[in-house]
């Protein structure tokens, strides 16, 4: 393995850490590395693997003003190259506004989730709820070539080499990007169009807008979406001709806004509300239906069924898990983050576009989260979905299943005492013929062993193991949210002579 450091952070946070989000499993990097042909302890690199696989990481450097959420970390993208055989890895911070400031002061600026807008020593910053940092660490997708990162409260993309993983600025749209109020977390890429489909929101009416970027990198629908007032949505989905929405009854409570405290309340006698609006219409032809109350992180897939529309995500049992009483003062105190606490199955709603109506079942009695599919069936018919499952109390992913959603056959891995890994992406192999016929891709968290290491698993048979298994440079933070870029959707890919080489050109 040639391995090279390029990079280093200084970070200030203490060398008696306690906090769990912050060490263990969670503990952040500071070093950021090249490192071509990664040894392969396991297996061999498929030779029909082209691509990238990217992974977004919260890495925080410095502490927070008092209390630390996980999802306040500075972004970090893990970027593995497959090609002709062969592999590559390199780490990156993402350059934000915010991380540069913070390295400048060298401390924190803005105030987490966890903490009062007031507690920010700097009164400007981003998010919906405002003073927070723009981390840009939630999501990672990339459109026309370029990987893009995201902040789970809105804020700027960021765009990122996806070969290289260094930052190459923000994205403007040709200056027409809604600065004010910035981009969610999970836009999402329809890869039969090219189109880049967006929602944001604010505590500011409208409330929340969805907006279109064309294949040409323009925006060319920004659509207001009036909600009664503030809310949390955290995901989107699309089908070929619709977006959908959503307005659940998981939100700030208002009487405590008055007072500048940003409380997110389950509003559990209020029903779950999803939008329905044209891709290409406007204001006037959104529809809403009505569903059982819950909340959703994240959705899977939607499409077109004759007169209905199908959604397909993850319901929470249990939105506002009560303190039990339970595990550790750390584990009451992030409960909310557990999927066995929330429990967070997967779910279909039917929206019927003739009579209002909505159906809805549970799919799965598995606990899983973190669901990918194969994305050229996204917004569109399909059948499989990869997802991860938790280990109990934690936020810690701990193993992978696969959703047949045609027969309800669930096959599983499960990584291992102490092996935690990542939203796993779908990488279909060179002429694949078929919707699973490709591969898995996750980075894993190996306490037992200190290391990381990048696995590829057969997409139809994920319960065999890693068809390849390669060691990463240094042991990385657990971390959620990944994407795909076949090699075929990335400008230089197959004019140099490796893989690798593409970084220099």
């Amino acid at each position: 393995m040639d391995v090279e450091i390029v990079g280093r952070l200084l970070s200030t946070l203490p060398a008696d850490d306690d906090h769990p989000y912050r060490t263990g499993p969670w503990r952040p990097q500071t070093t950021e590395w090249l490192a071509d042909d990664p040894e392969v302890v396991e297996g061999e690199v498929p030779s029909d693997l082209d691509g990238v696989y990217l992974r977004n990481t919260e890495n925080p450097v410095h502490p927070a003003v008092r209390y630390y959420h996980p999802f306040d970390g500075d972004g970090m993208v893990h970027v593995v190259g497959f090609r002709d055989g062969k592999a590559f890895y390199r780490n990156r911070f993402v350059r934000t506004d915010g991380l540069m400031a913070e390295i400048k002061a060298k401390s924190a600026q803005w105030a987490g989730i966890a903490e009062m807008p007031d507690w920010a020593p700097r009164k400007d910053g981003w998010g919906a709820r405002g003073r927070m940092k723009d981390s840009s660490s939630t999501d990672v997708i990339v459109h026309r070539g370029m990987a893009l990162t995201s902040f789970y409260q809105c804020g700027d993309l960021y765009r990122i080499d996806p070969f290289s993983a260094e930052t190459r600025g923000k994205e403007t749209w040709g200056g027409a990007f809604p600065t004010e109020w910035g981009v969610s977390a999970h836009p999402k890429v329809d890869d039969a169009t090219g189109e880049l489909l967006f929602f944001n929101y604010s505590k500011q009416a409208p409330y929340m807008h969805y907006g279109v970027v064309d294949a040409d990198n323009r925006l060319v629908r920004y659509v207001d979406v009036p909600l009664p007032g503030p809310r949390l949505p955290h995901d989107m989905a699309f089908t070929e001709n619709y977006a959908i929405l959503n307005d659940f009854p998981l939100f700030w409570r208002p009487d405590f806004l008055t007072q500048g405290v940003h409380l997110p309340h389950w509003h559990r006698d209020m029903p779950s509300r999803f939008a329905v609006v044209p891709r290409q219409g406007g204001r006037d032809q959104i529809r809403w239906f009505e569903a059982e109350s819950t909340y959703v992180l994240h959705f899977t897939n939607a499409y077109e069924d004759g007169d209905e529309i199908v959604l397909d995500g993850f319901f929470q049992g249990d939105p506002a898990p009560a303190d039990n009483g339970m595990g550790n003062k750390w584990q009451r105190a992030f409960r909310f983050l557990a999927l066995d606490r929330m429990q967070t199955r997967l779910h279909r709603w039917r929206l019927n576009l003739v009579t209002g109506q909505v159906r809805e079942e549970q799919l799965s009695d598995l606990i899983s989260e973190f669901g990918m599919i194969n994305s050229r069936h996204a917004g569109r018919s399909y059948r499989y979905v990869w997802a991860a499952t938790g280990k109990p109390s934690w936020f810690l992913l701990d193993g992978l299943v696969r959703h047949d959603l045609l027969t309800g056959a669930e096959e599983r891995i499960v990584f291992g005492e102490g092996v935690y890994g990542s939203e796993t992406a779908m990488a279909p192999r060179v002429g694949s013929t078929g919707e699973d016929d490709g591969y898995l891709i996750t980075l894993t968290t190996d306490m037992n062993a200190d290391a990381s290491y990048c696995l590829v698993l057969d997409a139809a048979r994920i319960a065999d193991g890693p068809v390849c298994k390669l060691k990463l440079p240094e042991r990385i933070s657990s971390g959620t949210h990944s994407t795909w870029a076949d090699g075929t959707e990335l400008r230089r890919w197959h004019t140099a002579d490796t893989a690798a080489q593409a970084i220099d050109l």
